[in-house]
């Protein structure tokens, strides 16, 4: 109550209230509106700096895999199994190669979508030293960025575990792959069991390259041993009864198997022209070869020709064919008929 005698005019106060408020909004505009902007404003991510830590993810999730694999601690269990009722296996080995690559790719790039094959809560605290070797800044000159919210991250911590148990080890890779909005553009595949890792970024080159030659009349075709059955009728139907057919683990093997890629002489790599998956797949296993190829001028497609979208839901139902060169279009004209979602 103001004091006896005295009237406020409610004229007054107002005018008072609104110089309060104009002098509060002088003084913490820039405040606001920067704070206001720094919300607003697009993460981004320098796709060369999530090479680097892509290759780094991969050789630290191999090196568990061949520790894992050298003590014979696996500890292998089933978590189910595929739709032709191969069982899919789980070891030590998966899910310790999972917590260094998931976990250092989310701590360095928190703002980035990552999915892996595998699901663990344990968390770790590795970190990216933000050293980018030198093989990557000799073919990447420049750094590319793009918003963090378009980048989607697919990892294997341990592609061919079948064959892993089996200790069919050449058979076995780490993978990560970089897709933008949708596309696939960075491809690590690493060997763990003999430390080549090959990588490739879309437009801006690779650390590996393609053979000087390929045979397409018939081509060396490679498959997947889990169900060589039905797909060897296919490639027969597709290419003759002469046609070479390769069994194999591993859809990143698989793809290197089409590439120049110096291997042991007492477990030599098989050398395949096409690479030809007839069921459904998941994205982690197919999308660091997908980005490899495509770096070096390669295609991967499913069965139909159609290009496979990197987000969105893991599985990929239409099947795959894998190329390099100009022969892609002619390898899919010969193909016959054939349905994934029916077999």
């Amino acid at each position: 109550m103001a004091p006896m005698g005295i009237r406020l005019s409610p004229l007054g106060v107002a005018v008072f209230c609104l110089l309060g408020l104009g002098i509060i909004y002088h003084l913490y505009a820039g405040v606001i509106s920067s704070r206001l902007s720094a919300f607003r404003q697009v993460k981004k991510v320098d796709l060369r700096e999530l090479l680097a830590v892509s290759v780094e993810a991969a050789v630290l999730g191999g090196k568990e895999v061949k520790r894992i694999r050298d003590e014979n601690s696996l500890n292998e269990k089933s978590k189910g199994e595929t739709r032709e009722g191969a069982k899919e296996l789980l070891t030590t080995g998966d899910l310790q190669s999972h917590r260094k690559m998931f976990n250092l790719l989310s701590n360095t790039f928190p703002d980035v979508t990552v999915h892996s094959e595998e699901h663990d809560n344990v968390l770790d605290s590795v970190t990216w030293d933000k050293k980018i070797p030198a093989e990557i800044l000799e073919k990447v000159k420049e750094s590319t960025e793009v918003p963090a919210d378009s980048i989607t991250v697919w990892i294997d911590p341990l592609d061919a575990t079948q064959e892993y148990t089996e200790k069919l080890v050449k058979y076995v890779t780490t993978m990560v792959c970089v897709a933008v909005d949708g596309r696939p553009v960075i491809g690590v595949i690493h060997l763990p069991f003999t430390g080549l890792t090959a990588w490739g970024f879309v437009g801006q080159g690779s650390n590996v390259h393609v053979r000087s030659s390929y045979t397409y009349n018939p081509p060396k075709v490679i498959v997947s041993r889990s169900h060589s059955g039905e797909v060897k009728k296919f490639i027969q139907d597709a290419f003759g009864n002469n046609t070479t057919i390769i069994t194999a683990g591993g859809a990143g093997y698989k793809v290197l198997s089409l590439l120049d890629i110096t291997s042991s002489e007492s477990d030599p790599m098989d050398q395949a022209d096409v690479y030809v998956h007839i069921t459904f797949i998941k994205k982690w296993d197919i999308c660091a070869g997908a980005a490899l190829l495509n770096a070096l001028g390669g295609h991967m497609t499913t069965l139909k020709g159609e290009e496979i979208d990197y987000s969105g839901t893991p599985l990929n139902k239409g099947g795959l064919v894998a190329t390099i060169g100009e022969n892609h279009k002619s390898i899919l004209e010969k193909l016959p008929n054939w349905d994934p979602e029916k077999h």
